[in-house]
C-alpha cells in the first residue's frame, strides 16, 4: 500500500522460539528412508514426540545456495529428542507485543537447520490426517520450535502435527546469475521455499511410519508462513503434496510486490552485492555464516516462470491447486507497523499511489484531520492482510470450499496493540499454556473452539463439527466471516467496501 507499510509488512517479525525440555521416556523407533529415528513420549504416554529429524542435507559449504539435497542415510537409531537449531538469523529480542514466547531461543542458531518436528497420537495401523506448520518471521526470522508452536495439545485432537525449518534471509533468498547458471532449473533465490517443498516431500515419503496419512496433508502457516502457503498453492512443484491449506494473516495476491521480486531484478541485486564485496560465488560460500548476517538481507521470494510464478496470475487463471482453504486475518493486524502519519502526508501518499482514484480512496479512508488519518492508517495496515486473505477466499471459493475468519480477541494484558499480528495462532494451536498472560475463561473457550475448527478442517476440509457454532462456507455474493473473539459467531464482512474497492 504505502511504501512505509509495505516495508514494515515485509519485516513481519512474528513467531519464533523453543519448546519445553525433551521428556526422558523413549518412543519406539520409527523407520524413515534415511534411517531409524527415536523420540520421546508425553507424560501420560499418549503423544510420541520426535524433534530434529533431518529432511534434507545440511545446506553448508558447497550446498550453500543450492537446492536442498536428500539427507545422508545413517546406521543405527538416530535420537531425535531435543529441538533442532533454528536457521541463521539475528539474535531474538522481545519487542512491542511480541514477548519471548514468540521468539526462537538464542541458541542454537545454525546454517545446519533443515530439520522438522513431529507430534503423533497414532497407534498401530492408524492413518491420521497431518498438519504441516510453516512458521512466520518475514522470511528473515523464525523457527519450527517456537514455544507457541508446540504440538502436544493439538495432536491430542487426533492429528499428526509437523513443524519445519527453512533457510532465511540471505541464506534462503539470494539470487545471482552464476547461481542460476549452475542450477538444473536455471533459477536462484527461492532456497527457503524449496526447503518447504523438500519438507513436504519428506512428509509424503515418511509420515505413514508415524501414523499419518500422506493423502490427507494440510499445509498451514501464519504471516510469512501464510505467504508461503499461498506460493505453494500456486507452484507446480507441489502438485499432490497436500490436500488442504490454511493461511493466517498473509498472502501474495495483493502483496506480492512487498516481498517478491522478479528473477532478473533479484539476480541483479545479488550481482551488485557480490561485486561490491569483490568476491566470487565460491568465496561467498566459504565465508563464515555469521559474517553473512551483516550483509543486506535478501528477504523475499523470487517470482519466476517455472517453480514459483506470480500467485496473482496463477489464481486469476484458475490454475492454483484446487484444495479446500481456511483463511483470515486479525482486526489488529499491522497496527504496530510504522508511525501514524499526519493528515497532509496521508492524503499526499494517497494521491501519489492512486492518482485519479485518490478521491475514492480518501472517501473510504478519510484523513481530514490527523486523528482521522491515524485511524485510516491503522485500517490500511490491517487490511494489507485482509485484502490478501479476502482475495484468497474469493479466488479459491470458485473451485473449492473456502472458509474466512476475522479474529477480534485482544489477549489479556495487551494495552496497546489489540488483536495484534500473531495473536490468533496460540488459540488455534491450543498453546495458551505456553503464553504468560492472565487468560480468562473467555480465552479458554475461544482456544477450544478455534483449535477444534482448525483440526476439523485438517481432517475433513471443513471446520464445522458438533457443538461448534456453524461456520458458513465463503460466498462471494454474500460474504460472511467467522468472528473469533469474545463471542464465536458468523457475521457480516467487516470493512467490505474498503476490501472490495480495488478489485
Amino acid at each position: 500500500m504505502f511504501k512505509q507499510i509495505i516495508v514494515a509488512t515485509a519485516l513481519l517479525l512474528l513467531p519464533l522460539s523453543s519448546c519445553r525440555n525433551a521428556l526422558q521416556t523413549e518412543a519406539t523407533p520409527v523407520t524413515t528412508r534415511a534411517g531409524l529415528v527415536s523420540g520421546t513420549v508425553s507424560d501420560d504416554g499418549q503423544i510420541r514426540i520426535f524433534r530434529g529429524i533431518p529432511f534434507a542435507a545440511p545446506p553448508v559449504g558447497d550446498l550453500r545456495w543450492r537446492e536442498p539435497q536428500p539427507p545422508a542415510p545413517w546406521e543405527g537409531v538416530r535420537a531425535c529428542t531435543i529441538p533442532p537449531a533454528s536457521a541463521m538469523q539475528a539474535k531474538p529480542v522481545p519487542f512491542n507485543c511480541w514477548s519471548s514466547e514468540f521468539l526462537i531461543p538464542p541458541d542454537p542458531i545454525s546454517e545446519d537447520c533443515l530439520y522438522l518436528n513431529v507430534w503423533t497420537p497414532a497407534g498401530p495401523g492408524d492413518r491420521l490426517p497431518v498438519m504441516v506448520w510453516i512458521h512466520g518471521g518475514g522470511f528473515t526470522g523464525g523457527s519450527g520450535t517456537v514455544p507457541l508452536y508446540d504440538g502436544e495439545a493439538i495432536a491430542r485432537k487426533g492429528i499428526v502435527y509437523v513443524t519445519i525449518n527453512y533457510r532465511l534471509g540471505i541464506f534462503g533468498f539470494l539470487a545471482h546469475p552464476e547461481l542460476s547458471a549452475e542450477s538444473p532449473q536455471h533459477l536462484s533465490g527461492n532456497y527457503g521455499l524449496l526447503d518447504q517443498v523438500a519438507a513436504l516431500r519428506w512428509v509424503q515419503e515418511n509420515i505413514a511410519g508415524f501414523g499419518g496419512d500422506p493423502a490427507q496433508v494440510c499445509i498451514a502457516g501464519q504471516s510469512a508462513g501464510a505467504f508461503s502457503v499461498n506460493m505453494l498453492m500456486a507452484s507446480p512443484l507441489t502438485r499432490g503434496l497436500f490436500a488442504r491449506a490454511i493461511a493466517q494473516s498473509g498472502g501474495t495476491l495483493w502483496g506480492s510486490r512487498a516481498l517478491g521480486q522478479t528473477l532478473p531484478d533479484a539476480e541483479e541485486r545479488g550481482r551488485r552485492l557480490v561485486d561490491r564485496l569483490g568476491l566470487t560465488i565460491p568465496q561467498m560460500r566459504a565465508l563464515p555464516a555469521d559474517s553473512l548476517l551483516k550483509l543486506p538481507s535478501a528477504n523475499g521470494f523470487v517470482i519466476d516462470s517455472l517453480c514459483f510464478p506470480s500467485a496473482r496470475s496463477v489464481f486469476e487463471a484458475g490454475l492454483q491447486h484446487k484444495v479446500p482453504l481456511l483463511t483470515g486475518w486479525n482486526e489488529g493486524d499491522g497496527v504496530s507497523f510504522g508511525p501514524s502519519p499526519s493528515a497532509a502526508s496521508f492524503r499526499a501518499a494517497a494521491e501519489m499511489q492512486y492518482g485519479d482514484r485518490a478521491g475514492q480512496f480518501l472517501r473510504l479512508f478519510p484523513a481530514e484531520t490527523d486523528l482521522e488519518a491515524a485511524a485510516s492508517q491503522k485500517l490500511v495496515n490491517a487490511l494489507f492482510f485482509g485484502w490478501n486473505n479476502y482475495a484468497l477466499a474469493r479466488f479459491q471459493s470458485a473451485a473449492c470450499p473456502s472458509f474466512l475468519y476475522y479474529f477480534r480477541r485482544t489477549p489479556p494484558g495487551e494495552p496497546n496493540y489489540g488483536s495484534f499480528h500473531s495473536a490468533e495462532f496460540a488459540y488455534a494451536l491450543h498453546t495458551l499454556n505456553y503464553w504468560e498472560r492472565p487468560f480468562t475463561e473467555v480465552d479458554r473457550r475461544l482456544e477450544e473452539a478455534m483449535s477444534s475448527y482448525w483440526t476439523n478442517f485438517v481432517k475433513h476440509g471443513d471446520p464445522n463439527g458438533a457443538s461448534l457454532p456453524p461456520w458458513p462456507a465463503f460466498d462471494p455474493q454474500n460474504p460472511q466471516v467467522m468472528e473469533l473473539g469474545d463471542e464465536v459467531k458468523a457475521g457480516t464482512m467487516p470493512a467490505r467496501e474498503q476490501l472490495e474497492w480495488n478489485f
